[in-house]
């Protein structure tokens, strides 16, 4: 499946912004550069739920970070909503069987592709310690999710380029491996600690990589959409 996927399907523009009107007029200064985006929490509480089915009407791949967690009849029963929307991608956290399963269940038969997020890439060792995890590195707990979540029935894991590897190791050829944390070189990591470069990335074995404020908050977005699609490209070609 990630075999046949071209440079731009594979960039993920994550559209973190606070309004509709910056969104729409990000898309617009994007224009066929992006092909795929993302839409997160804080665009959602703002409109963005309308928004990204405006997004898929025109063409567009859309994924929908909603990181699911909660109760299993909560999760199925939300899953069955948004797999009405039409919309391509979902993610929920992947800390649990019960969790994931819920959500296989309430996509049913549907085209919602579910990506399971397993150590947010803004976390690192203390972090995961702090929540009580002892004696696991974030990439051990990482493989460890992410079987979890493929023998759960997932489509996809969400996790940082450094433990895509692991990861294909761990889950085999079929399951796709979504990156956010991807930086140009020289690039500011801002919040994020585990990153690495777009080409690094695909050569690590990532399908997919997921972009942000790299883009969104670049003098020319265009541009910078460009860059990023420039090196996926080299990388798949190397």
């Amino acid at each position: 499946m990630s075999r046949s996927l071209a440079a731009r399907e594979r960039l993920f523009v994550a559209l973190d912004v606070a309004s509709v009107d910056r969104a729409r007029v990000l898309v617009t200064e994007l224009g066929d550069t992006v092909s795929c985006y993302k839409v997160g929490l804080e665009l959602l509480f703002g409109g963005g739920l309308e928004f990204a089915q405006g997004l898929k009407a025109a063409g567009k791949t859309v994924f929908l970070d909603m990181k699911l967690l909660d109760i299993a009849n909560t999760v199925e029963k939300a899953a069955a909503n948004i797999a009405s929307l039409g919309l391509d991608y979902l993610t929920i956290h992947g800390t649990d069987t019960k969790t994931v399963e819920a959500a296989v269940r309430g996509r049913g038969a549907s085209t919602l592709k579910l990506l399971a997020v397993t150590v947010l890439t803004s976390l690192e060792q203390a972090d995961i310690e702090q929540q009580g995890i002892k004696g696991m590195s974030p990439a051990d707990l990482v493989v460890h999710r992410a079987r979890l979540a493929k023998d759960a029935g997932v489509d996809g894991i969400v996790a940082s380029a450094q433990e895509a590897t692991m990861i294909r190791a761990a889950v085999g050829p079929d399951v796709l491996i979504v990156t956010p944390g991807i930086r140009l070189a020289g690039g500011a990591a801002g919040d994020q600690v585990r990153v690495m470069t777009p080409g690094k990335a695909i050569a690590a074995g990532a399908d997919c990589l997921v972009v942000g404020r790299p883009i969104t908050e670049a003098a020319d977005p265009r541009a910078a959409a460009a860059a990023f699609v420039a090196e996926i490209e080299a990388a798949l070609k190397s």
